[in-house]
Order: C-alpha cells, then structure tokens, then sequence
C-alpha cells in the first residue's frame, strides 16, 4: 500500500508542478481556441458542445482531487516546520498540535492572541509617547 501511496503523491506533486506552468495555461487556451474554431464545421452540434464539457469536467473533476492531496502535504509540512520552530524557540509549546483543536477552541485562542496582541500594541503606543515626551 505504502508504494501505491508514495506513487500518488510523485504523481500529484509532478501534476501540480506542470498545471502551474505557464506552458500548461497555453495548451489548454490553444485546445479550447481550436475547439471554438472548430465550431463551423460541426454546425455547432450538440456533440461537439459536449465534447468541451466532457473534457473540462472531467479533468477538472480528477485536477480536484490530484491538487488536494499535493495541497494537504504541503499543508502538514508547513506545520510539522511551524512545530519545530515553536519547539526550538522561546514560543509558547501549547501552539504545537493547535491544527487538531475544534473550531471553537481554535476561535478562542484566537481571540486569546489577538487581546494580547492589542495589549502589547498599546504597550508599545505608551512608550512611544513617553520617549517622545522626553
């Protein structure tokens, strides 16, 4: 299972690589330009409608779920990195896991962070204008 694994997540990084480049964007205006090109000489069928929707629903559909998976990787890389950033620093270790906490608890500690953001701002504000002052 771990190779079938590490297979999709070589094959979604490389598909998430190459559908971010410049090139791919082309290709697929170049394909939807020879598609409405080609209109006259289908009569505008409704086949030749459903095969532009066929396609793009279909790659979109598959691009969904190729993307997610390169999405999610990067996501708990980025916060196996945020870790041991707390970890190694002066930061507070309750912020470690926070990523698993309910919505409600993530809010209030949220909250928690901003009321002490504030606080320092106003901190900083006061001594500020006392040095100003002097």
């Amino acid at each position: 299972m771990s190779n079938k694994s590490n297979f999709f997540s070589s094959f979604a990084t490389a598909v998430a690589e190459l559908s971010g480049r410049p090139f791919t964007f082309v290709a697929a205006l170049m394909l939807v330009l020879v598609w409405a090109v080609s209109g006259p000489f289908f009569d505008y069928s409704e086949t030749w409608q459903l095969v532009i929707n066929t396609t793009t629903t279909i790659i979109t559909f598959l691009m969904v779920f190729v993307l997610q998976n390169s999405q999610n990787r990067d996501g708990k890389a980025l916060q196996a990195k945020l870790d041991e950033l707390i970890l190694t620093s002066q930061a507070a270790n309750k912020f470690v896991g926070i990523e698993k906490l309910d919505e409600g608890e993530l809010r209030e500690m949220s909250n928690a962070l901003a009321e002490k953001a504030e606080h320092i701002e106003e901190k900083a504000e006061e001594k500020s204008a006392a040095e100003t002052s002097i």
